[in-house]
């Protein structure tokens, strides 16, 4: 390990920085008016040596017709972005067609790998590179940034997170590879064809949690296709008769629980041929917006923001919790006004028996359909306030406490009033318009604001931005200059927080009250199809390139999944029980319906954890993979120490 460190030390010692054939793959934004001291510092610090505290990256300004503007490129020598890959642990290929951790050392036993093959490492793995790289720049004997004595650092503070709160450094993106975004969109979206998505594309492309999300959304759509080839003739043939139900609920509570359980499977294929499932987690850096006194981390050692556990709870439970019930009270109050236009709607039918008057039947719940995205809207920016305001100190723990608020909320603002109509008004007929009105509005909605809107406004700023050029060529015509221009106006993509969030609210649609309407999985495999080719198609054209980020799965979403899944099995039961065929069966007690009814839900839920842990979540040729490399690792490992030792004693 010794020799294995002191060579990578002089390889970074030695590193050229001045490459004539300068590739740029990042670029970064500085505020107009950023003074030279503060650009001197801040680029003397991107090319300076690893052994200085830099980043040993290249920079150069971009040059325009109007001159240098504030817009820097950022790239890297080839033997950089290699000693990078070993730096932040990425898994490659090997000749033997085994997937291990890359070492420059070992470099050569790597499939595809020669010294003058560029291409071994993607543009997307390079540019995450450079990002972790210029992430990791940290303060050394600063106490400021130089020109702005308001923006106070100290050692070990990340200088770009210092420069982004400050306002001093507007964004950093990576810049799109032109001549291979065709050839993806081509194949993922530029024809419409039956077949499956180009995920490995994807992920070169974009990176693995990217590809991993699309994986998914093309997972379900073809899970959910069994649901719809069976709900079609249940609304043709048992429309109105419920008692036909019970076997419609019967196999959606196994589809929920073996689809999620497949998934894992899948999964783990997947980031096993993408290297991703043998990445190791690296310690968690505190997150840009976290902090407090500067104290001793003990982990690390360094200086950095510390803020006592007890107050962030303190705010959790004290302010957070408190809003958060306050929210779910306002939505059950919008509910029941929503009740009460559904009785007005009624009423109104009742009196006028026309046309117009069964429209009407159907306004109150495309209302309250739009008044619910409305409301999500808004609470997510509350709750997005306060996890931040609650200052969590690392970005995994914000992403907890900000799905678990948004899910409470979205769960309940979206199915409180069907769990009320069923359960409560004992109504499956309004429990079916409800749920189609609710479902195909969602959908409707989502489609608009997630893709048609943004990619009108995206093309809109094309078009003006070509005509102030005075240019008619096509995108691969754009200079450097003009893409980066073009790019950097672009809309941010912030993440597949909001499209897992529109999977799971469709789950619970599908696998809670689908049996009352057959249809919904039905819907929800046509919105899932033009889904797939909406968000590709804002991938490609609508937002900047985002940085890849390698996942070994989809995180708490599995667990949301699952827990909904859950909660199906339980509504299921429930509406089961409730069906006139099942009641007939207990004419003189119904305390014997409901306990059969609790211990048919009971053993369910045994058989669906039995089916979780019976059914590995990785294949096991997967399996077998992991345990021989774990098992190599331990003897290399062990051959590392017998030598070290043999060494101690010839001395």
């Amino acid at each position: 390990m010794a020799g294995k460190m002191k060579e990578m030390m002089e390889s970074w010692s030695f590193l050229d920085t001045a490459e004539s054939n300068f590739r740029p793959l990042v670029v970064i934004e500085l505020a107009k008016g950023t003074k030279e001291e503060t650009i001197e510092w801040f680029t003397k610090r991107i090319v300076d040596k690893k052994a200085n505290g830099g980043a040993q990256l290249l920079i150069k300004p971009l040059v325009t017709e109007n001159g240098v503007e504030n817009i820097y490129l950022v790239g890297a020598s080839h033997l950089r972005l290699l000693l990078g890959a070993e730096a932040v642990g990425l898994v490659k290929e090997c000749s033997d067609n085994s997937m291990r951790t890359f070492t420059y050392s070992s470099r050569k036993t790597f499939k595809h790998y020669a010294d003058d093959n560029h291409d071994f490492l993607t543009m997307a793995e390079c540019q995450y590179i450079i990002k972790h790289e210029l992430e990791n720049l940290r303060a050394k004997d600063e106490k400021m940034i130089p020109g702005y004595p308001q923006a106070k650092l100290y050692p070990g503070k990340s200088i770009v997170r210092r420069l982004l709160t400050s306002g001093i450094l507007v964004q950093i993106f990576p810049l799109h590879d032109r001549e291979e975004l065709k050839k993806l969109s081509h194949s993922w979206y530029g024809r419409v064809k039956i077949g499956y998505q180009p995920l490995d594309d994807i992920r070169c492309y974009f990176g693995e949690t990217i590809a991993l999300y699309f994986g998914f959304l093309e997972y379900f759509t073809f899970a959910l296709i069994p649901m719809a080839v069976i709900g079609i003739p249940y609304y043709v043939f048992a429309w109105e008769d419920y008692d036909k139900y019970v076997m419609f609920a019967t196999f959606n509570l196994l589809w929920s629980t073996v689809i999620l359980e497949v998934w894992k499977r899948m999964c783990a294929i997947l980031t096993y041929r993408w290297g991703t499932l043998l990445m190791k987690r690296q310690f968690e850096e505190p997150r840009p917006g976290f902090h407090g006194v500067l104290g001793i981390n003990p982990v690390t050692g360094r200086e950095e923001p510390m803020y006592s556990s007890i107050k962030r709870q303190l705010r959790i439970y004290l302010v957070s919790l408190p809003f958060v019930c306050l929210c779910l009270y306002f939505s059950l109050y919008v509910m029941m006004i929503y009740f009460d236009l559904e009785q007005w709607a009624l009423d109104y039918h009742k009196e006028n028996e026309s046309n117009f008057s069964s429209l009407m039947l159907y306004v109150p719940s495309i209302i309250y359909a739009v008044v619910i995205e409305i409301m999500n809207l808004i609470y997510r920016y509350a709750a997005e306030f306060l996890t931040s305001w609650e200052n969590h100190r690392l970005e995994s723990s914000y992403q907890n406490h900000l799905i678990l608020k948004v899910l409470v909320f979205n769960f309940l603002n979206c199915f409180a009033s069907l769990f009320y109509i069923a359960f409560v008004m004992f109504d499956m007929k309004l429990l079916r318009q409800s749920l189609a009105t609710l479902l195909i509005t969602s959908q409707i909605l989502n489609q608009f604001a997630e893709s048609l809107l943004p990619y009108w406004l995206q093309k809109r700023y094309n078009r003006r931005m070509k005509k102030r050029m005075c240019s008619k060529k096509t995108d691969m015509d754009l200079s450097l200059a003009e893409q980066v221009n073009m790019e950097k106006e672009m809309g941010t993509y912030l993440g597949t927080f909001d499209d897992y969030l529109e999977l799971f609210l469709q789950f619970g649609y599908v696998s809670l009250f689908s049996c009352v309407y057959p249809l919904a999985a039905v819907f929800a495999v046509l919105n899932n199809i033009t889904e797939i080719y909406s968000d590709a198609l804002k991938m490609c054209r609508v937002y900047k390139r985002p940085f890849a980020e390698p996942t070994a799965n989809i995180g708490v979403w599995q667990l949301a999944f699952e827990t909904m899944s859950v909660i199906s099995v339980v509504t299921n039961c429930i509406l089961i029980g409730m069906s006139p065929e099942v009641d007939a069966l207990f004419p003189d007690s119904k305390m014997d319906l409901i306990l059969t009814v609790a211990l048919v839900e009971h053993l369910l839920l045994a058989i669906k954890f039995i089916m979780a842990f019976v059914i590995p979540d990785k294949p096991r040729d997967i399996q077998m993979k992991l345990a021989k490399l774990e098992f190599e690792s331990l003897e290399a490992l062990k051959q590392q120490q017998m030598k070290l030792a043999a060494e101690s004693l010839k001395e």
